[in-house]
């Protein structure tokens, strides 16, 4: 009987942890990858873990039924908790950050009743060194499981709101053997109406859990105004592609990546400018940049032998390179034989790679997060460096200089502390606005005297007018964006909450 009641310690903590986690990653995907965001989310879990912990001393009487009903409310509250956040999201936007810390608070408050009440259960069945000892191993050991299957197994199979109803239904069943394990000492505690509620919870989340496919499509229909054509979570984010009449989008964590109506103007303005002042460019690496529209400009030119596309996400390319309205888009660009795709983390890849390149693109999202603002940094150029021929030249997408000034002129500073010479330009793209890039080399930029290839865009005057800012662009003081201080991330942030206010 211990080592059951101790097992159902590694599960609670494994919901309990799973929620929060759920809770941060849906915020993420809905307002953006925010560190305070996440930060504030666990940290609330845990203050409310400690407060659970603190009432649990007002329980003293009917221990075994109390466990098992704060087991069944934790499973009900929690594992409808990101459909009703996202429910809040989309009809009631405005109280979502109100909803989500309520949410938190809750199920950590609850969380932490639970953990206190095994143990004065189990308080005559063990020795308190022991009791101690293995209550708190398995607490750790489930927390530790469920960190590591959420992200690679159960949101890219069964996505957010899916994924908390499953841990919903494990409460439940945590709920019902406990009510087995403890039958004999549970004749004064009307045992049959604890299983009349655990059976209706077992339910309802299991309801909800074969219904949440439909919910999340609805749900999703009324979130993005177009038509949903594709949706998918990965590891790394949720991946969103709509429809109206001739207009593809692209929606990574809410947040639109590109319009099949103009994302030529930022494809042709992110390669051109570089690559046609590169004649003999023969080798082209491309960081980011999944969707193969980057891959599709450099492959307009006959003199480029090879291309190497490093993308995190597999799911990305994976996309792009099967579905066929994608492959519509980017000209089949990659299933190009010039191509090889590697998906992997571009920070480390470079790290484990001595190959070296004429021309780079750099084309990952904004600096919205640490794990992306790393590839932002001096120390990160400074590897790219090493990357690149005598003579190569990296173009590097930037956010905007017009919405995220400081920011856009913290990379370009950031750059020139690590020895580059740059040359700043930017490009109005009706779907994002005035859009910032920067080429980088270790000398001096000429832009090319003409185009030998077709372009829908840019042309020998175009090019010449995007190295020109006016004075609300006009270049900022601004820090270098190191490892160790991530200015950029804090910096971006402030802005673009700004804009969006």
């Amino acid at each position: 009987m211990n080592h059951a009641l101790l097992f159902s310690v590694f599960i609670v903590a494994s919901c309990g942890l799973a929620y929060e986690l759920i809770a941060g990653a849906l915020s993420s995907y809905l307002l953006g990858d925010s560190v305070t965001q996440f930060s504030t989310v666990i940290g609330t879990y845990l203050f409310a873990m400690g407060c659970g912990s603190w009432l649990s001393r007002f329980i003293d009487r009917r221990l075994i039924a109390r466990f098992v009903q704060i087991e069944l409310l934790v499973g009900v509250v929690g594992g409808f908790s990101a459909a009703g956040l996202f429910s809040v999201f989309v009809w009631f936007s405005t109280p979502f950050k109100l909803a989500l810390y309520l949410a938190v608070f809750l199920i950590g408050t609850l969380v932490g009743l639970e953990i206190p009440l095994i143990m004065r259960i189990l308080k005559n069945d063990l020795d308190f060194k022991e009791l101690v000892s293995q209550v708190l191993t398995f607490d750790y050991l489930g927390a530790l499981a469920v960190s590591i299957l959420f992200p690679m197994l159960l949101v890219p199979r069964l996505g957010l709101v899916q994924s908390a109803l499953l841990f919903g239904i494990l409460n439940a069943l945590v709920a019902l053997w406990a009510l087995w394990i403890f039958r004999d000492r549970l004749s004064t505690h009307n045992p049959l109406a604890l299983k009349c509620q655990a059976l209706a919870a077992l339910t309802v989340l299991v309801a909800g859990f074969l219904g949440a496919g439909r919910f999340t499509a609805f749900a999703e229909s009324q979130l993005y105004a177009d038509e949903i054509v594709y949706q998918i979570s990965s590891p790394y984010q949720r991946i969103v592609i709509t429809r109206w009449k001739d207009d593809i989008r692209l929606f990574l964590n809410n947040n639109l990546q590109f319009s099949s109506r103009d994302e030529y103007r930022y494809h042709e303005a992110l390669v051109h400018p570089g690559l046609s002042a590169l004649p003999n460019a023969r080798r082209v690496l491309v960081l980011g940049g999944g969707d193969g529209f980057a891959v599709r400009e450099i492959l307009k030119y006959p003199g480029v032998e090879s291309v190497t596309l490093v993308d995190l996400d597999p799911e990305m390319t994976r996309l792009f390179s099967t579905a066929p309205l994608m492959r519509r888009l980017n000209d089949d660009a990659l299933n190009s034989p010039k191509l090889v795709i590697v998906n992997a983390d571009a920070l480390q890849w470079l790290e484990e790679n001595d190959e070296s390149f004429d021309f780079i693109v750099v084309d990952f999202p904004d600096p919205s997060n640490f794990s992306v603002g790393k590839l932002y940094t001096s120390a990160f150029y400074r590897l790219l460096e090493k990357h690149m021929n005598i003579g190569a030249l990296a173009a590097i997408q930037s956010t905007s200089p017009l919405y995220a000034r400081r920011s856009f002129w913290c990379v370009v500073t950031t750059l020139e502390s690590v020895g580059f010479k740059t040359a700043p330009y930017h490009v109005l793209v009706p779907s994002f606005g005035e859009w910032g890039f920067i080429l980088a080399g270790r000398g001096a930029y000429t832009p090319p005297e003409k185009y030998d290839v077709k372009l829908r865009f840019l042309n020998e005057g175009t090019t010449r007018s995007l190295f020109q800012f006016p004075k609300d662009m006009a270049r900022v003081e601004s820090e270098v964006n190191r490892l160790d201080n991530q200015v950029l991330v804090h910096t971006f942030e402030e802005e673009w909450r700004e804009v969006l206010r």
